[in-house]
């Protein structure tokens, strides 16, 4: 354990809503819910507006939809997000070489690997606040929790019990206190199944587990996950940050000379391709955080879903069975011309040995659309960037019956005016054709 709180963990509050409603001014204040707009999406992010109707992450749309049903649900636009995170994590690497970023959203820094500085609880508190406000007005509004402690675990914690848009520093001496009321599961690795073997020894919270011996926990748990737990009850936690890795992800993919349409033959192919990607983990003796499936259709457009499980894996059978779900989730039947599997997130200690495949539903699904090489109606995803040769930069309201509409606004302008087009209108494109046109020079809809 570390003598200062010198680790800090950086999560962006509701992420990819949050770039939502900065470039969309219409939505600031009001419930904004991104994901999967298909028949089987999955709630990638909700904003806190809508979370308040209990809208969470890899959530079904469909339930999300009943829960709220006045939100904004929109496809994403990735392009935005990587170009945000791209700035927050400038930033973090301004104050560290030593940054582990987790996700675009979220990241460890080591403060004491940085330049010299006092890592005193006031001078660790003022320079996350300043971190805050410069991320705040470089990124355009966008805000972040941020937890310091004396170890990964404790950091990300504290960022936790700073949600949302605040700062929480655990004093070097009080996680043990700091963690006690917290529930079990606030452990990474106890997942459902976990919790339900906990159950029996009368396991609700942290405290209770502090009060089991490690012989009960090995006992009840196998020796890896016993004494990785009670280490962990007792905020023992000695894994170093590691910057982002040369190698960043591993997939293998297969282009089918006909299109496939059969689930059973699919899951086969996801099965053989999650095997050689886990094998290819083990050779080079690294573990993923990250499972992704990658599905094209007939007409090229494509969609990319990925889950970031609870800890991090080398198993065949999780990659297998994560892959499956993945696409079970997919609808399939118009036939597939090309699938693959990858993993992500790369390190080389498993950081929760307690994962359990009974627990591969949980963690954050993110589903990326792509569209077709030629555009058509369907390809009016909802949010998505448009321009317009009259009327300028705008984002698809909505589409059907061969009309689209949009609204004509951006992160400057205030909110705009609502119009519907034909779906070939030949003045309306999506913003990236403009800027192809451009050469990468047009006005950027995202003010960034």
């Amino acid at each position: 354990m570390r003598s200062h709180a010198s680790v800090m963990h950086l999560d962006l509050d509701a992420f990819f809503a949050a770039v939502e409603q900065r470039d969309k001014p219409s939505l600031r204040g009001k419930p904004v819910i991104v994901g999967g707009v298909g028949l089987r999406g999955v709630v990638s992010t909700a904003s806190y507006e809508a979370r308040r109707f209990g809208v969470g992450s890899a959530m079904a749309m469909s339930e999300a939809r009943r829960r709220c049903p006045h939100a904004a649900f929109l496809a994403g636009r990735f392009d935005a997000y990587r170009a945000a995170s791209r700035i927050v994590m400038g930033l973090l690497r301004e104050l560290s070489p030593l940054v582990e970023p987790l996700s675009l959203d979220e990241a460890f820094v080591d403060l004491a690997a940085g330049p010299e500085r006092s890592l005193a609880e006031p001078d660790l508190l003022a320079l996350a606040a300043g971190l805050r406000a410069r991320l705040t007005e470089e990124t355009g509004g966008l805000t972040a929790s941020v937890g310091l402690g004396s170890s990964k675990f404790i950091a990300k914690v504290a960022s936790e019990l700073a949600k949302p848009d605040g700062v929480r520093l655990v004093a070097p001496g009080t996680e043990v206190a700091t963690i006690a009321p917290l529930p079990a599961r606030a452990i990474p690795g106890v997942g459902p199944a976990t919790m339900d073997r906990l159950a029996r020894l009368g396991v609700r919270t942290v405290a209770d587990l502090q009060g089991l011996s490690e012989a009960e926990l090995v006992r009840e748990l196998g020796r890896s996950g016993g004494e990785h737990l009670h280490r962990l009850a007792f905020a023992d936690d000695d894994r170093a940050i590691e910057p982002e890795r040369e190698t960043k992800s591993i997939s293998v993919e297969d282009t089918f000379e006909r299109d496939l349409s059969d689930p059973g033959v699919l899951a086969g192919i996801a099965d053989r391709q999650a095997t050689q990607v886990a094998q290819r983990l083990g050779r080079a003796g690294l573990f993923a955080r990250t499972v992704t499936v990658k599905v094209r259709w007939p007409d090229f457009s494509s969609v990319t879903r990925s889950r970031t499980l609870d800890g991090a894996t080398d198993r065949v059978e999780v990659v297998a069975q994560v892959a499956r779900t993945l696409l079970d989730g997919l609808e399939t039947s118009q036939g597939v011309r090309l699938l693959g599997v990858g993993v992500s997130g790369l390190v080389e200690v498993a950081q929760e040995p307690l994962f359990d495949l009974e627990t591969t539903g949980s963690g954050r699904v993110v589903e990326e659309a792509e569209a077709p090489l030629t555009r058509r109606p369907s390809g009016w995803l909802p949010g998505a960037d448009v321009w317009h040769r009259r009327h300028g930069a705008g984002w698809v309201w909505g589409s059907g019956l061969g009309r689209v509409t949009v609204r004509f606004e951006t992160a400057e302008s205030g909110p705009g005016p609502v119009r519907t087009f034909a779906v070939d209108d030949p003045e309306l494109s999506p913003a990236a054709d403009r800027d192809a046109d451009d050469g990468g020079g047009g006005t950027d809809p995202h003010g960034e």
